[in-house]
């Protein structure tokens, strides 16, 4: 579980969860209080913009369906701010968010990425023991390793 705090805003992220907490006076005032809770899966894109020595950075989610608008030159983290998607934080929290951000785009990209089958279709008795006499009559299992191994197929 990775948790961070940031400027108004605070993120737990468990792997499949994500939820953006709003708490306190500054989120009543900007966004309004309580939690928003997304499966990675609803997760298709992380903006990210690091704090300065003099501005607050921010991340920023984006979901299908979801309205993005660009901001004005220098109004990025004002606009950010007031976004319900996303959480502001200092130059001292910065290490925590990359964290966060690092496992969340591990975690997207398994998501994203296409599924292959955990496993092949077990392979008939017959084929296994085909697969054993053609391996003999290449002279890669001598007779007796055969017959042990058709011994351990036939459950004997």
């Amino acid at each position: 579980m990775i948790e961070v705090s940031g400027y108004g805003g605070q993120i737990q992220f468990d792997g499949q969860y994500l939820t953006i907490t709003r708490k306190g006076f500054l989120a009543r005032a900007t966004i309004g209080k309580g939690e928003k809770r997304l499966h990675i899966s609803q997760v298709t894109a992380i903006q990210w913009k690091p704090a300065g020595p003099f501005v607050n950075g921010f991340i920023q989610f984006t979901l299908p369906g979801g309205k993005e608008r660009r901001s004005a030159f220098g109004g990025q983290t004002t606009s950010a701010a007031h976004d319900e998607n996303s959480v502001v934080f200092t130059k001292k929290q910065q290490p925590e968010f990359e964290k966060l951000r690092a496992a969340l785009d591990q975690a997207i990209s398994v998501q994203h990425s296409p599924r292959t089958p955990s496993a092949a279709a077990p392979a008939s008795l017959a084929d296994e023991l085909t697969k054993l006499a053609a391996l003999r009559s290449q002279g890669v299992l001598s007779q007796a390793e055969f017959e042990q191994q058709k011994a351990r197929l036939l459950g004997q």
